[in-house]
């Protein structure tokens, strides 16, 4: 589709959303058959678990998109959030009571297996609740849609019968992806057993398309003729991923690399169908602090409860939008400029929006590619955004050894005496944010290195140039320039070695802050003793 079907764009802005947005318009646009429906974007949920940071990644991303479809074309589309809570309970998870009685329903439907936690009708339905719950914290719009409502409605008769009709091809594909003893009892259909409820996997001895019913048989040898309609049986997965895509007209869902060659077969089953498969982006997976894949059986990696407690939801957003097609490290050092990032972002809106009258289209292009835009779904948030870094707060609690907010909200205020909980809420929230950071990852680590004789003498000079502004009016610019003159008076080659001595000799880590700024915030004289402190440390 070219630019110039966007009326309201000149040129269509280049994030990633925007780029899979005019995927979507296309394939919208070429359908034979026009329609009022609103696009579908889907997003599959297995509720065997909670909900967790890669569903809200997956979630996040597929808003974004739905988000730049709408400014593009201002066409209605929604987004399906699809539970798999037919699926069978393959194993007792680690996190949940009773775990005793949930063995006994092994194999069942997650549907119809009684809920642990005692809350909700079927163990399915407490965790559909968690996930409803857990999407309408973060506020996405979606449509909920569970496996078991659509199965027993009859919304999918129409389609598995249709599976029926071309089974034997749907096998023929599936086959080919299959070890040689399963490739002879595979079957899409997996019948629901009518006396114990079991999720089956046997091969059909008989099926027919016209009754649309299979034959098959139990490990007892019975025989039975289920219905494929009415919720009698499911679909194995990569089968009932295609026929969702088939029966709903799915036009968009993205995916993770582990599940590429999925997307393949379950494309080719949904054309088998006479069906198109989606438009589909895969993205990569996160990975932990060794480089290894995230897993939540191994708890290698972060969660979203714990990435929460370190920073603001804003900052977990945005690391979901960067390069989505990228492998990225997922652990708590990433947490900081993930957060700074966010800020700068979103001072970055602040200021266009400021002057957007006046902004040529180049410059309006800007707002639709910062993240910030998509985080607070185009509408720029009051108050949103803070006049200290996180960086710069967690320096001040490494420094002050802070363990309380009055602390820190001691050196904000001296340094800017307008900002207060009430008029900077973010600034509020990554206070305390900070603290709880620095007594978990700082404090523990911090690691002070004594000064070399070159690195002393600059020390010296320093506080000295410090001690000739005590008491007057200067800004961190000024104070960063003195730092830079030291840094070239003393030779350090290069330069970011004489940054390098005042972060680890001062501040006993490897990275700091812009260390004029940190002047200003941290105060002059605060600053002289620290230094002081340094030469004099054994």
């Amino acid at each position: 589709m070219s630019k110039n079907d966007f009326s309201s764009f000149t040129s269509i802005p280049k994030s990633w959303p925007f780029e899979e947005a005019v995927k979507l318009a296309d394939r919208i646009k070429s359908k034979k058959e026009k329609s009022d429906k609103p696009a579908l974007l889907e997003t599959g949920y297995g509720p065997s678990g909670l909900p967790h940071i890669g569903t809200f990644g997956e979630v996040a991303r597929t808003s974004w998109v739905r988000q730049a479809y709408q400014a593009l074309t201002g066409q209605p589309i929604k987004i399906l959030a699809f539970s798999d809570d037919m699926d069978g309970l393959r194993k007792v998870p680690d996190n949940v009571p009773n775990k005793e009685m949930l063995a006994q329903h092994l194999g069942k439907q997650l549907s119809r297996i009684p809920d642990p936690f005692g809350t909700h009708d079927s163990f399915g339905a407490h965790n559909n609740a968690q996930l409803c719950s857990f999407l309408d914290h973060f506020n996405f719009e979606y449509e909920f849609a569970s496996a078991t409502d659509y199965y027993t409605s009859g919304r999918f008769d129409a389609a598995l019968k249709r599976v029926l009709e071309v089974h034997d091809e749907i096998v023929a594909v599936v086959g080919k992806t299959l070890r040689e003893e399963r490739r002879a009892t595979y079957s899409p259909v997996l019948p629901i057993h009518p006396e114990t409820g079991i999720v089956m996997q046997v091969p059909m001895e008989k099926i027919d398309p016209v009754a649309g019913t299979v034959v098959w048989r139990d490990e007892n040898g019975k025989a039975f003729e289920t219905l494929v309609t009415g919720g009698h049986a499911k679909l194995q997965w990569k089968a009932d991923w295609a026929m969702r895509w088939y029966a709903l007209g799915v036009d968009y869902e993205m995916s993770g690399k582990d599940l590429i060659d999925s997307v393949k077969l379950s494309s080719r089953i949904c054309k088998i169908l006479g069906g198109e498969p989606p438009i589909n982006l895969t993205y990569e997976l996160f990975l932990d602090d060794q480089g290894q894949k995230i897993s939540k059986s191994k708890g290698n990696g972060l969660s979203i409860e714990e990435w929460l407690q370190y920073a603001p939801e804003e900052s977990l957003a945005l690391y979901m939008f960067n390069a989505p097609k990228r492998a990225k490290r997922l652990f708590f050092d990433v947490i900081p400029k993930a957060t700074d990032e966010y800020l700068k972002h979103v001072s970055d809106w602040a200021e266009l929006e400021k002057n957007k009258d006046r902004l040529d289209d180049a410059e309006k292009e800007k707002i639709y590619n910062n993240p910030a835009w998509f985080i607070h779904q185009g509408q720029l948030p009051e108050k949103a955004g803070s006049p200290i870094t996180f960086a710069m707060l967690l320096n001040l609690a490494s420094v002050a050894n802070a363990e309380r907010a009055e602390i820190l909200w001691g050196f904000l205020k001296r340094y800017d005496d307008t900002v207060s909980a009430e008029t900077h809420p973010m600034l509020s929230k990554l206070v305390d944010c900070a603290l709880a950071y620095y007594a978990d990852f700082i404090k523990p680590n911090k690691d002070y290195r004594r000064p070399d004789d070159k690195e002393k003498q600059a020390l010296t000079s320093l506080a000295d140039k410090l001690r000739a502004v005590q008491g007057q009016s200067v800004t961190a610019d000024e104070l960063q320039n003195m730092v830079f003159a030291v840094g070239k008076e003393f030779e350090f080659e290069p330069l970011r070695a004489w940054f390098g001595c005042l972060y680890e000799v001062l501040l006993g880590q490897k990275e700091g802050p812009r260390f004029g700024m940190f002047i200003a915030v941290y105060g002059v004289s605060e600053t002289i003793e620290l230094i002081e402190t340094a030469l004099t440390r054994e």
